[in-house]
């Protein structure tokens, strides 16, 4: 009876008027930068941290969350029309869908994909609101001892899943946790590597350097990418499937849906593993696997349920821990921070109406999305017309207006200008940055949690070992850093990474 008062309190939370209308913008924005070749959601997100300042925590939040899940609708769009994947999680949609496209079925396609993702979302909403009551219960029994032990194995599983080499994701990881450390110590008073600058005396704001090394830096990277786009609009005849495609789509959507809820949940997994891992599956599971690449519905059903339950089952580690899953989860603490919220294992006692209305929103902006998506695919497919090159002075200029409105002063720009050049530099020497801004977000809550468990054991370091949650956690990294020491496992990492 619990989950049903939790879902009917959050229901009512996402139906407040304000609220839709936040669901509504977010799933709007999402689908548009989703359909723009080149703005992933992260960018995105990061760049509209600034306009979430003056919102009230459930609406802020309800938004940025439908931009996420709204962007896995409007990726898998230019994928199927233009095969040019709008993020990261579509790339593997454009194999099939483009395929079908280019056959005649580009219809079927879109409609299968937003299908298949309504479906995952759907599942995926039940899926958080069932396993988030357990998961906030057992996290009331964290002291500052286990959680400690969790943020070590949430970085190091970032380290683990994130693309390239161990050895660069560990740096990054180690530079981000240093740069979260910048700032006045507070037992101590002492200042840390400010190097006499008074604006950091408070830490590094979150917000310019995410909107810089996230934002800018990848969108000036986008500069440099060819802007030639083949549309295959003309071959849209009808968006209803038939019974048949239906029927060959339905098994694969819940293996998708079924992957992608796992998968998403797992710290560091990012946005395309769940579509890469259904895709390899359905090719693995089929009859005939000659026929994927070759415009098989399974080869879009699968992906694109997997990618949007993945987007939304993140979400669990967030709202009942408070350890962020991926970079776009990092991101989205930020925003809690900047609201004045923890992020914790107690978000879920002190701010039910917060977390349940983003859970409930999450099935609203879905029916939101099926129903804006497919109707107006003609003005998303003219979106593409924009050119690349009118889009950056306006995200530019939106960028340095929302960084200065945060304090009012120009160190923040300028910080965020620095940190654009870093994070374009990361792209061009094949550094992913996703670990850097784990390590700046959970670094001071390290430090914090692994302070007070000395306090409380009196400085034994045995007390991470002596608790069992502790210990099961701290064993469970001790893995994963011995099976990236066997040489047979690190080419495997690496060979199913490259695939």
């Amino acid at each position: 009876m619990e989950l049903f008062d939790n879902l009917l309190m959050g229901l009512t939370t996402a139906l407040q008027l304000n609220n839709l209308l936040f669901c509504l913008i977010g799933v709007v924005i999402g689908t548009a930068i989703g359909v723009l070749p080149g703005i992933g959601p992260i960018p995105a997100i990061a760049l509209l941290l600034p306009f979430t300042f003056g919102l009230s925590p459930p609406s802020a939040m309800i938004m940025l969350a439908g931009i996420f899940y709204g962007a896995q609708y409007g990726g898998s769009t230019t994928a199927i029309l233009v095969n040019v994947p709008g993020e990261t999680s579509s790339v593997v949609t454009c194999l099939d869908g483009h395929e079908m496209a280019r056959q005649g079925k580009a219809g079927t396609a879109l409609a299968i994909a937003a299908i298949a993702s309504f479906f995952a979302g759907t599942v995926a909403t039940v899926v958080i609101a069932v396993l988030s009551l357990p998961l906030a219960a057992l996290a009331l029994k964290f002291t500052a001892v286990e959680y400690f032990s969790l943020l070590v194995l949430g970085l190091i599983a970032a380290v683990v899943l994130a693309h390239g080499s161990v050895a660069k994701s560990l740096a990054m990881v180690l530079l981000g946790i240093l740069l979260g450390l910048v700032g006045i110590d507070v037992n101590s008073g002492a200042p840390r590597m400010t190097f006499g600058i008074a604006e950091i005396s408070d830490g590094l704001d979150f917000v310019p350097v995410a909107m810089g090394m996230f934002g800018l830096g990848e969108i000036i990277a986008n500069l440099e990418r060819p802007a030639v786009m083949r549309v295959v609009s003309q071959s849209i005849r009808s968006l209803i499937p038939s019974g048949a495609d239906l029927r060959a789509a339905f098994p694969a959507m819940v293996r998708g849906t079924v992957l992608g809820s796992v998968l998403g949940v797992l710290p560091g997994g990012g946005a395309a593993l769940p579509p890469f891992s259904s895709y390899a599956l359905e090719k693995k599971l089929a009859r005939d696997p000659s026929r994927f690449g070759k415009g098989a519905i399974e080869g879009v059903a699968g992906p694109e349920a997997a990618n949007n339950a993945g987007a939304q089952t993140s979400f669990i580690p967030l709202l009942t821990l408070g350890i962020p899953a991926n970079a776009l989860m990092a991101l989205m603490i930020g925003a809690l921070m900047m609201q004045g919220i923890q992020p914790g294992p107690q978000i879920m006692r002190e701010q039910p109406q917060l977390v349940w209305g983003v859970i409930a929103s999450m099935w609203v902006g879905n029916l939101m999305l099926i129903i804006i998506n497919l109707p107006l695919i003609g003005v998303w497919v003219s979106m593409l017309k924009i050119p690349y090159r009118l889009l950056f002075p306006a995200i530019v200029l939106f960028c340095c207006i929302g960084t200065f409105g945060l304090a009012n002063n120009l160190f923040n720009v300028w910080l965020m200008l620095g940190c654009a050049l870093i994070g374009y530099f990361f792209i061009k020497v094949g550094v992913e940055p996703a670990p850097l801004l784990l390590g700046l977000v959970l670094g001071p809550q390290l430090e914090e949690n692994f302070r007070r468990a000395m306090l409380l054991a009196d400085g034994d370091f045995s007390v991470f070992l002596r608790r069992p949650i502790s210990a099961t956690l701290l064993a469970l990294v001790a893995v994963l850093f011995l099976l990236m020491v066997f040489p047979a496992i690190r080419r495997s990492r690496q060979e199913a990474l490259a695939e």
